[in-house]
């Protein structure tokens, strides 16, 4: 039986060299190709407004992305 299913190309990494804390949303900037101000925004407007990706979240999420081996 074989493995149909696509292998991943772009995997979701904390970025090492676009990074103001640990690097968690120029990750998700550099995964999506994403301007990381924008994704820095919207997490800012999204604690605000939404009371969404707290602090805690970031630090789970900093802890669990892996660093990008590459860079």
């Amino acid at each position: 039986m074989t493995n149909n299913f696509p292998t991943p190309t772009n995997r979701l990494y904390r970025s090492s060299t676009d990074k103001y804390l640990a690097g968690v949303c120029g990750g998700i900037a550099q995964h999506f190709g994403w301007d990381p101000a924008l994704v820095r925004i919207m997490a800012v407007l999204g604690a605000v407004v939404f009371h969404v990706f707290s602090p805690i979240i970031y630090i789970i999420a900093a802890i669990v992305m892996p660093k990008n081996p590459t860079a």
